[in-house]
């Protein structure tokens, strides 16, 4: 339903969301707050950012790496790896195989599934942690940005 460039668009548009939720937290909550026990909000950017470009990797080459963020302290730090893997996302995307998409492979060792769902996963699992920061920047009494604002 969707062609290469169609997803990357879509995906591209979530990270720039989820990038604006970012910069709406204050610097200091961005670290420390939390609420029931869920983690801050910069611990799950990182995970996002730990997960987007390493599966590009693996999904280009096979070779399925992780991939150690670095320990960050400012919400500028985050910003600027963000920054970084949107650049290198799009210029890896363009050298996924058209085949690629349907093919089988083992994630990290671990997850077991057609390349465009193991693609789908990283998307939705960036959606549903995002939806934590809305939560948290309401109860911040900061307004979110529109999450249907996605250019």
């Amino acid at each position: 339903m969707l062609t290469p460039e169609q997803f990357l668009h879509q995906w591209q548009g979530h990270r720039g969301l989820t990038r604006r939720v970012i910069e709406a937290f204050p610097d200091d909550k961005l670290f420390n707050y939390s609420i029931g026990g869920m983690r801050p909000f910069s611990t799950l950017a990182m995970e996002f950012l730990g997960m987007a470009v390493p599966t590009l990797h693996g999904v280009i080459t096979g070779e399925w790496k992780s991939f150690a963020t670095p320990e960050v302290n400012t919400k500028a730090d985050i910003l600027r790896l963000w920054d970084e893997a949107t650049t290198q996302i799009n210029a890896m995307w363009p050298t996924i195989p058209p085949g690629r998409f349907q093919e089988v492979d083992t994630a990290f060792g671990q997850w077991k599934m057609t390349i465009y769902a193991l693609l789908l996963y990283v998307v939705d699992n960036e959606i549903h942690h995002r939806g934590q920061g809305y939560v948290y920047l309401r109860s911040l009494g900061i307004e979110p940005p529109p999450f249907y604002d996605r250019p």
